[in-house]
């Protein structure tokens, strides 16, 4: 039996990603500020939702004390854990970032999936087959200006999965995948910056206007279809629009 968990599976590309997984019949531990109701209307037997406040790594810790996670992975064959939840906030140059957006940013962002996949680990040490995947982005590899929070974020994910590819821990995988630029509310939100705070604005809303952006339902089919596959994890990091279709 395969066992999931995913963060932020409440809206965007977390929601897309658990309907994946539920309708693959892949029961599924889901953890978010917010519940999602479709998700449990739809699936009943099979999600197990988690309210939880990822930008407070305290919360995290005394939710793990509880022992969640090795009950939901016990009699498992394989475990997936997709580190999804991540915010774009704080955005500008590094005088107008507000200190403590960037602590939240960089709690959900890293230190969230961190613990998480540490956490993950250690539950599923009697697993045959362990997967992380991080969701991670093209600004984890190509600096933008106003983003300098973010993009840190997600090189951190990248060369987090770097070094645990290195450790060459038995039955246990990692990749961090940026999965292309995405029609979901953090789009909106650059969208909604102003150029003071994003200089490529304009950019993304062309973008937006021809049609670029890549939908979160096919996204979320295609990562889903390459964690599942012999492939993941032969490499640390890769980018979903260079794997094969």
């Amino acid at each position: 039996m395969i066992k999931a968990i995913v963060t932020g599976h409440s809206r965007g590309l977390g929601a897309a990603i658990a309907n994946q997984l539920l309708l693959r019949g892949i029961p599924l531990l889901a953890i978010a500020r917010s519940p999602s109701p479709d998700l449990a209307a739809r699936f009943p037997d099979l999600v197990q939702e988690v309210a939880l406040d990822l930008t407070q790594p305290e919360r995290i810790a005394h939710w793990l004390d509880g022992g969640v996670l090795p009950a939901f992975l016990r009699d498992c064959e394989r475990a997936l854990l997709i580190n999804n939840a991540g915010m774009l906030q704080p955005v500008g140059r590094l005088e107008m970032q507000n200190p403590r957006r960037i602590a939240d940013a960089v709690n959900l962002n890293v230190t969230a999936a961190l613990m998480l996949a540490g956490a993950f680990a250690d539950a599923s040490t009697g697993v045959a087959d362990r997967r992380i995947l991080h969701v991670s982005s093209g600004a984890a590899r190509s600096p933008y200006p106003g983003w300098s929070v973010y993009c840190a974020g997600k090189a951190a994910l990248d060369h987090h999965a770097r070094a645990v590819s290195l450790d060459a821990t038995p039955g246990l995988r990692i990749c961090s995948v940026a999965p292309g630029v995405i029609d979901t509310a953090m789009q909106a939100d650059i969208r909604a910056s102003s150029l003071e705070q994003f200089p490529l604005r304009d950019k993304f809303e062309a973008m937006q206007r021809s049609g670029g952006l890549a939908q979160p339902g096919p996204t979320a089919e295609r990562l889903v279809r390459f964690m599942l596959d012999d492939a993941f994890g032969s490499a640390p990091t890769a980018d979903l629009r260079d794997l094969p279709q």
